[in-house]
């Protein structure tokens, strides 16, 4: 009997000391004083110093449909006259850091994938009623954007057939691409976390000043995103999708929308930089901006101005508003046939970055330009 209360003594005191030992050593005390626990860049403290270096394990990679834009810096601003002589873009030397753009604009397909996310997950969070006021596209958009307009097929079949999957999406505001933005986000990084990868950068919309540095396609002064100074190249055939000849609308290929990857991408790879539709950015609109933002990655973000900046014009708009320096606005909870958007992701990295994803049906960049190749082709022969 004393042998066995002897046992169970010495017992409880060695699963005691066990205890401890754990304990210390979860928190970081005996590797910390001891210099136990390996490799000081795994551990970062080895034999009392500090050891540590870069956590491996994370590397940057193309997020799918996107392309890298490098870093750079160039005179923001109007390329050509103002010929509306509105004097709010004002020529200015910026800095702009490196970072990652859809090639082309969100297509209706994409965007579908949130809506019945959405539908699916959030219903008993934000109410039917919300996400289809909100955040499901306005297809009425076809029929009151335009007074005596027969919107009647846009409106029912625009976003709902397939015959339009890889068109853009619009009847979007600029607060439901925001919150597309941050489920992509989610979507993307909850995947990464089941990996045991580290999380992502965010997706967001462009500034505008990111905006216009990607849609110059590195060419200085750029009036368009292909060069200066005309709309249609040598043979005549136009190089956007917007309102030629005094409203021949069907002169450049498109009485309406084009694919997203519709016509030639301009050196950076981007797809509809001008023309198709319009795009948000993600400034609060001012007509003063150069005054108030930065010339290093100028951003204004005024949570109360409702005005947001749009760039790039659309396939309803004259060649002024495709532009590159050309600037407008609308406000953020307005819905328009005209206005879509893309998203960007900062590159952590720097300069460099991984070869390009595809993008709507194209699984590689040489698939994804001979598509736009073909259809540039068809369209403008």
């Amino acid at each position: 009997m004393m042998k066995y209360n002897w046992f169970t003594v010495n017992a409880t005191r060695v699963m005691m000391v066990a205890t401890v030992i754990l304990l210390m050593q979860g928190c970081g005390f005996v590797k910390s004083k001891f210099g136990g626990g390996g490799k000081g860049g795994d551990v970062g403290i080895t034999n009392g110093e500090i050891t540590a270096t870069g956590r491996k394990g994370y590397k940057q990679t193309t997020p799918y449909g996107m392309v890298l834009v490098p870093s750079g810096s160039f005179i923001m601003g109007q390329a050509d006259e103002d010929v509306a002589a509105t004097q709010i873009n004002m020529n200015r030397q910026v800095t702009i850091s490196s970072f990652y753009m859809d090639d082309a604009e969100i297509s209706n397909h994409e965007y579908r994938q949130y809506v019945n996310a959405l539908l699916a997950d959030s219903v008993s969070v934000l109410g039917e009623e919300e996400i289809m006021a909100n955040f499901y596209p306005d297809t009425t958009v076809w029929k009151n954007d335009f007074t005596y307009h027969n919107g009647d097929p846009m409106l029912e079949y625009y976003f709902a057939h397939p015959a339009f999957d890889t068109y853009p999406v619009v009847g979007v505001s600029w607060k439901a691409a925001q919150h597309f933005s941050q489920w992509r986000t989610n979507t993307y990084n909850d995947y990464r976390t089941k990996e045991g990868q580290f999380n992502s950068p965010r997706f967001r919309l462009p500034s505008e000043a990111e905006w216009e540095w990607a849609a110059r396609g590195g060419k200085s002064g750029a009036k368009y995103p292909w060069g200066n100074p005309y709309v249609a190249n040598g043979k005549g055939c136009y190089l956007a999708n917007f309102k030629p000849q005094r409203g021949n609308f069907d002169a450049d290929g498109y009485p309406y929308t084009a694919p997203a990857t519709a016509y030639a991408a301009n050196d950076y790879g981007l797809y509809n930089m001008s023309g198709n539709v319009a795009e948000w950015c993600r400034d609060a609109y001012a007509d003063n901006s150069n005054a108030i933002v930065w010339d290093m990655n100028p951003d204004n973000q005024n949570a109360d101005e409702p005005r947001k900046v749009v760039r790039g014009g659309s396939w309803k708009d004259i060649a002024y508003y495709l532009e590159t320096g050309t600037r407008y606005y609308e406000y953020e909870d307005q819905k328009r046939s005209f206005i879509g958007f893309r998203c960007v992701m900062d590159n952590l990295e720097g300069r460099t970055a991984s070869a390009r994803g595809g993008r709507l049906g194209g699984g590689s960049k040489s698939k994804s330009k001979s598509s736009s190749k073909a259809s540039s082709a068809k369209t403008k022969a």
